[in-house]
């Protein structure tokens, strides 16, 4: 006899971290994951009709709950409505924790949140998070802008208001980074702001004497921020041997799209978890220019992925992989957005089917060559 707190999942395709089993069975009780097995499940549970059954997702950086918030320039939408409808598009994209990305740093561009929206959004996140509205788990993420006037001000309030898991050192400065060619920042910021070449070429003078005045001293405080808060520490789209070397210097875990092949060795090298955008897997390449995701992970580089700006691109991303990379089967591409964020944030609980873990799952079903999610349970409570 099944017990009342008991979830048993049969007629599943099991990804396991090591090997995929065709036909399989797992038992929930108390929200763990207490016994897995082949063939026939020793009494009747919920038929999965054979679809995949797979952890559930661990997005590390997202910036999505700022675009439901702030839909179109100067438009913000009501805090609480924002979150739970970015919060329903993260669970049904089979992500069942998330690091909500909320920008720190009110000098990044004419659309950027000011201090109170940051406040507005964070505030919404931890009422309805102890309101039990929530689907999905959800922690913080807080992307730094190092360049920025008032980013360690902002940083020290939030810490002080709400608990810091995830910080991310940001530098976006035209000419840097991401953007080191200035022709492709400019058509990037006038495309999403609808802004004129005037405008852009303001901005680009106002970020270049921000850069000059607060980047080094601010990056410096926010590492001292981010080991005093034992927050997880993120590098941002570094390029050359001397952005990684910093990153080391600074004890940081994870890089967050680097730009070139050289940058994701050395940091891959140096035991830093290397970690791509979904959108790029899915579309082929970066949408400014930058080295392939699947590139480095022909070269065995690649370590997390990341939605980034498309919730859905997570999953279809990991079974994306292993048809465009002959050496990375289905378990180790899942790993990219389940099992590695999971270590790379010290969540051991979660991000695995086995015994003893968290039963955070996910159903997948194969509609052609694409994933769709049809299930999702967090400490095994459906939550969509």
């Amino acid at each position: 006899m099944i017990e009342k707190d008991t979830i048993l999942l049969e007629n599943a395709t099991l990804v396991l971290p090591d090997r995929v089993v065709e036909w399989g069975w797992v038992s929930v009780v108390g929200g763990r994951i207490v016994e897995i097995g082949e063939g026939r499940a020793p009494e009747r549970g919920v038929d999965l009709d054979g679809d995949y059954l797979i952890p559930g997702l661990i997005e590390l950086h997202t910036d999505h709950v700022e675009r439901h918030y702030l839909p179109r320039p100067k438009v913000r939408w009501h805090p609480l409505s924002a979150v739970m409808a970015y919060d329903a598009q993260i669970a049904t994209a089979g992500i069942t924790t998330v690091f909500d990305s909320l920008r720190v740093g009110s000098d990044f561009d004419l659309a950027s949140l000011s201090n109170e929206d940051l406040w507005q959004l964070s505030d919404a996140l931890a009422m309805a998070r102890e309101a039990g509205y929530l689907r999905a788990e959800h922690r913080t993420h807080l992307r730094c802008e190092v360049s920025s006037a008032d980013v360690l001000d902002q940083a020290e309030s939030y810490a002080a208001r709400h608990p810091v898991h995830l910080i991310s050192l940001m530098d976006h400065t035209p000419g840097q980074r991401q953007f080191r060619d200035l022709g492709i920042w400019k058509l990037y910021y006038m495309g999403k702001n609808n802004a004129s070449d005037e405008e852009a070429s303001k901005l680009i003078a106002r970020r270049l004497e921000l850069h000059e005045r607060n980047a080094v001293r601010h990056r410096r405080a926010l590492v001292e921020f981010a080991h005093k808060h034992g927050a997880v520490l993120a590098s941002h789209d570094d390029g050359t041997y001397e952005q990684v070397a910093e990153a080391v210097a600074d004890g940081v875990a994870i890089a967050e799209f680097p730009t070139t092949m050289e940058a994701a060795a050395a940091s891959h090298a140096a035991g830093i978890q290397v970690m791509m955008g979904g959108p790029n897997v899915v579309r082929g390449g970066s949408h400014t220019g930058n080295i392939a995701a699947e590139a480095l992970a022909r070269e065995g580089l690649l370590d997390l992925l990341s939605s980034d700006y498309v919730p859905a691109s997570l999953l279809m991303a990991a079974f994306d992989l292993p048809k465009h990379v002959s050496s990375i089967n289905l378990p180790q591409a899942l790993a990219t957005v389940t099992l590695n964020p999971a270590k790379a944030a010290g969540l051991n609980d979660r991000g695995a089917l086995e015994v003893g873990r968290r039963a955070d799952i996910v159903r997948v079903h194969l509609s052609g060559n694409i994933p769709v999610v049809r299930e999702v349970w967090r400490e095994g409570r459906r939550v969509t």
